[in-house]
């Protein structure tokens, strides 16, 4: 199974090396994984260091006064229709895949009932916690368990076929994951996978948890 994995960007040239770490290497002796960056507009050097850490990337930008929030949905969408995977995984710049990642996915998807699915929410601890980042954590475990709603931190993951039939990837102005997942699960089960994706809480500490999951 071949795997595409889409990472938008805006000025994430401090994460987004580390994000491809977690991600390259997995399969690409026999082109297994394929990395696609959809850049938004970034003024830093995140283009540079996407390619030189091996990845495909796409340029675009952000129309107006509309800001990452509102264009994300559509740097997805051009990730996704530029991708050749079997599967699709949306990855966010300052997120870093667990080891064998690959592998993972491709058990999940070996269920034909399975449409996609998504890794364990999980804060990096090398950048300290808090009781406050403790709850956030439980909240996004909570929510997954109860609602089978992931958010877009935790590498959703879609067979082509499903996306495919979806139209694509939700064209919407904010919470793109939200609608994202809803779709997919109306074409199959959802993977809860235990093994982490360990994302960065510098949002989270910047903007809080409300703002963050909804941009």
């Amino acid at each position: 199974m071949k795997i595409g994995v889409v990472i938008p960007t805006l000025d994430e040239a401090q994460t987004v090396e580390t994000a491809l770490r977690s991600v390259v290497g997995e399969g690409s002796s026999d082109d297994a994984v394929e990395v696609i960056v959809v850049d938004g507009g970034s003024r830093d050097e995140t283009c540079a260091r996407a390619r030189k850490a091996g990845a495909r990337v796409i340029e675009t930008s952000s129309s107006g006064t509309a800001g990452p929030a509102a264009s994300r949905a559509r740097q997805l969408q051009a990730g996704f229709e530029a991708c050749e995977g079997d599967a699709v995984l949306f990855l966010h710049a300052d997120t870093v895949l667990p080891e064998g990642w690959a592998g993972l996915v491709g058990e999940a998807l070996a269920d034909p009932g399975v449409a996609g699915g998504a890794f364990r929410f999980r804060f990096d601890p090398a950048e300290g916690t808090s009781a406050w980042l403790r709850a956030v954590e439980w909240g996004a475990r909570q929510r997954v368990a109860w609602l089978g709603l992931p958010y877009g931190d935790q590498g959703i993951f879609a067979r082509r076929s499903v996306l495919e039939r979806m139209g694509g990837v939700p064209q919407v102005a904010i919470m793109e994951d939200l609608d994202l997942v809803d779709g997919i699960k109306r074409h199959g089960r959802l993977a809860r996978l235990d093994a982490p994706a360990t994302t960065s809480s510098r949002r989270y500490r910047a903007h809080g948890a409300l703002r963050t999951f909804g941009r």
